[in-house]
């Protein structure tokens, strides 16, 4: 990995923080006009005139005199910025911001964008690298793909790591997924896939891999093996056990929610310029809404327009053993904490790929459906429950089971 700039880290916070104050500005300066003009009866919305403009164009004005102001402050963001190796606190941001705004920030190239990676033992690792680096111990790897707005460091939840754990009960190794979860999912999912296909290629051909996803992890997951399978690549083949975690395979209500928020407040001219607050949220996010994972999911629609439900009807693959893992806080079954609280992000079904269109349920086996109640969406990184069926799902791997 490229050593980073300190200082061109430390100007896009600037820029970005710049960026928001002016967008606020502008964003007040819209509802003040349309508040005037009654909603446009007496004219068009959008800018003020006269003093009020001026006082608007001041405050865009006085921005750039709080942005020599911003230096001064974003030096306490440098012991942290500056480390060597990624921190939990350094990456918890950084992989926040991503979630967030990942998308703007591949497109002006910031060094705050997170590239797709595969971590060993802390180290990013690709092709012959990582093969060298796997030759030499076990044949059994797992690979873990974290969620959203979140990092590879953030598997380590509460002391607990499932894949340090499963090295150490299973003698698997664990490798971690690092990527930009602002992108859209078929992008990573393009990129993870080619990054798999470097690697088998330097591998044996004893080499076997489970994939771990949580939450938007297992969505890049399956996109991976979409296009893998589109490419004919050869490490597919190798891919015994594929387990969700908590993944929204048919959407997340939280972001369902966002886009109702954002059509209601279009709705009335006096609330429409709020609206603009929610469309900062990424591509990935807004991919989450029913769980689009293929490119013609989102190609050529505005994404913040309610189409419904459009997404490509995509299998499972058939050559590895899958299993989905739901979380839930009700303690009994219910429909209010199953079907609409869910783990708090995703409800049951969407977790357990059921749906009331047959050619939309992902047939994952009742078998291999686990449900834990009383939990939340982050303790599927930490429970001992989730751990203890992780275990008893991956001991031993079947290479002759199908989904």
């Amino acid at each position: 990995m490229p050593s980073r700039d300190l200082s061109a880290e430390l100007q896009e916070v600037k820029d970005l923080l710049v960026e928001a104050i002016t967008g606020t500005a502008g964003l007040v300066e819209a509802l003040h006009s349309t508040i005037n003009t009654l909603g446009g009866v007496l004219g068009q919305p959008g800018r003020t005139h006269g003093l009020t403009r001026l006082v608007y164009k001041s405050i865009t004005g006085i921005t750039g005199l709080v942005s020599s102001g911003i230096d001064a402050t974003l030096k306490l963001f440098g012991p942290v910025l500056s480390e060597a190796a990624p921190s939990p606190t350094r990456q918890a941001l950084v992989a926040a911001l991503n979630g967030v705004l990942g998308d703007r920030l591949a497109e002006r190239r910031s060094p705050f964008a997170i590239p797709m990676e595969i971590r060993l033992r802390g180290q990013a690792l690709s092709g012959e690298a990582l093969a060298e680096a796997l030759n030499g111990s076990t044949n059994r790897a797992v690979l873990l793909v974290h969620g959203a707005a979140a990092g590879d460091l953030q598997w380590r939840r509460r002391g607990h790591d499932h894949g340090a754990a499963l090295a150490e009960d299973l003698g698997t190794v664990p490798l971690y997924v690092s990527y930009n979860s602002g992108l859209h999912v078929s992008e990573n999912g393009r990129a993870l896939a080619h990054l798999l296909e470097e690697l088998t290629h330097a591998l044996d051909d004893t080499f076997e891999l489970s994939i771990l996803g949580h939450s938007m992890g297992g969505l890049v997951a399956r996109s991976a093996c979409y296009y893998g399978s589109l490419s004919g690549h050869g490490w597919l083949t190798r891919v015994k056990n594929l387990v969700f975690m908590g993944t929204p395979h048919h959407g997340a209500l939280l972001e369902r929610g966002g886009n109702l928020l954002d059509v209601l407040l279009e709705v009335s001219p006096y609330s429409a310029p709020f609206s603009r607050l929610g469309k900062l949220r990424s591509s990935g996010i807004t991919d989450l809404r029913y769980g689009n994972i293929v490119d013609e999911d989102w190609r050529d629609v505005d994404r913040f327009t309610p189409t419904g439900d459009h997404r490509t009807n995509v299998s499972l693959p058939e050559n590895s053993r899958c299993y989905a893992m739901a979380a839930t806080t009700g303690k009994q079954p219910g429909k209010l904490n199953d079907n609409l609280i869910g783990d708090g992000l995703v409800t049951l079904k969407s977790a357990l790929g059921l749906h009331k269109y047959p050619e939309r349920n992902l047939m994952v086996p009742v078998e291999n459906r686990w449900i834990g109640r009383s939990m939340g969406h982050l303790d599927l990184l930490s429970h001992p429950e989730v751990y203890r069926q992780l275990k008893t799902w991956l001991t031993p791997l079947q290479p002759d089971e199908s989904c």
